[in-house]
């Protein structure tokens, strides 16, 4: 297998796929703007989970625990961890397009990556990208207005009372519906999305959190290996 090169080209060409996000990814950093701030978090702590969790559903989890007064720090941690277990399925499905990419960018993409940009990202290698540079390129165009919705939600939130009520919570659920659509080309692929939707479902009614979409991805793997 040739090396994967990570090019100037190629995060050009994922920022620009990653510029359909913009929108939605800064209308769920202004959410949780609002919302850090109504639990009386400082500017530097919401900024802080965005750069360093940059995680919608954990940092909106947190917040939501905080704002109780009654969360420790364990359980922070451990509803961080929880709610971002998805990613070591996400990233075990790019060691085979990454895994002999230059290790700097690679990481640097890795770091960027949201659940929109490596849907994009899948997308765009299963049609024919080779290119590492995409997933940075593409995570870049996401983590810029993540980052400036989060201030400005924060110090609009006076304005923004209730985020839910406008539908800014169901935004990127609504993004993965419409990629995951997209991604189904014959009747086939949508035996992995039957199956991964029944898991969920089933799992959601026994646990919560992060698990069942972490159950979901788990027999989706299962099935490719097994129609292997």
């Amino acid at each position: 297998m040739a090396p994967v090169g990570v090019t100037t080209a190629g995060m050009i060409r994922g920022f620009r796929a990653g510029a359909v996000l913009v929108l939605p990814v800064a209308a769920y950093g202004v959410a949780f703007g609002v919302l850090a701030a109504q639990a009386s978090l400082a500017i530097a702590q919401a900024l802080a989970m965005s750069v360093f969790i940059y995680s919608g559903s954990a940092q909106l989890a947190v917040v939501n625990a905080l704002s109780t007064g009654e969360t420790g720090l364990g359980a922070v941690v451990a509803t961080v961890l929880l709610l971002n277990a998805r990613y070591l399925l996400f990233g075990a499905a790019l060691r085979p397009w990454l895994g002999q990419a230059p290790a700097l960018p690679t990481y640097a993409g890795l770091f960027f990556m949201g659940d929109g940009n490596w849907m994009l990202s899948m997308k765009a290698h299963a049609e024919g990208e080779q290119d590492g540079g995409f997933l940075l390129g593409s995570g870049v165009a996401m983590f810029a207005p993540w980052i400036g919705g989060t201030v400005v939600g924060y110090y609009a939130g006076a304005l923004i009372p209730n985020p839910a009520a406008l539908g800014l919570d169901f935004l990127l659920i609504a993004f993965a519906a419409a990629m995951a659509a997209g991604m189904v080309k014959t009747r086939g692929d949508l035996v992995p999305v039957a199956i991964a939707a029944a898991v969920s479902i089933g799992a959601a009614s026994v646990t919560s959190g992060g698990w069942p979409v972490v159950a979901a991805g788990l027999a989706g793997l299962l099935y490719a290996a097994l129609k292997r």
